[in-house]
């Protein structure tokens, strides 16, 4: 199955926000980095773009949300690759509204099942349903 340009988008978000997380790097520098990593058409490195500046600049409220819905998880000790995929799909469904809900959720669950641990997608999908109650469409 052909792997979309969105997802392809998501996953160099994914890549930047991990990145950025860990390590404290320029975000513009490791965006760029991602961007250029994967090859993506103009329209989806501008979705991308999008997506990592909105994250970015809405990290102090997106992580409020992830306390709220996941609070036998505190952020520290949550996996890196799942507090940022949540950081992503937060955004998309609470701050974003550029794409239905369960798609924001279904493209959640599929990063974390191509980079999260055996157990991530399921942690993923439950946090996001509940967070999806809270999403005005």
């Amino acid at each position: 199955m052909m792997v979309s340009v969105r997802r392809k988008a998501r996953e160099a978000v994914l890549q930047a926000l991990y990145e950025t997380d860990l390590s404290g790097h320029s975000s513009d520098s490791v965006i760029a980095q991602a961007l250029t990593g994967m090859h993506l058409p103009e329209d989806a490195a501008v979705f991308a773009r999008r997506l990592f500046d909105g994250v970015t600049h809405n990290r102090g409220q997106i992580d409020e949300y992830i306390r709220e819905f996941a609070p036998a998880w505190p952020l520290d000790q949550m996996a890196v690759i799942d507090r940022n995929i949540l950081r992503l799909a937060i955004y998309e469904l609470l701050l974003n509204n550029d794409v239905p809900i369960k798609v924001a959720i279904n493209e959640a669950v599929e990063l974390a099942k191509d980079f999260g641990a055996d157990s991530a997608p399921r942690f993923i999908n439950g946090v996001l349903s509940s967070v999806s109650r809270k999403a005005v469409r």
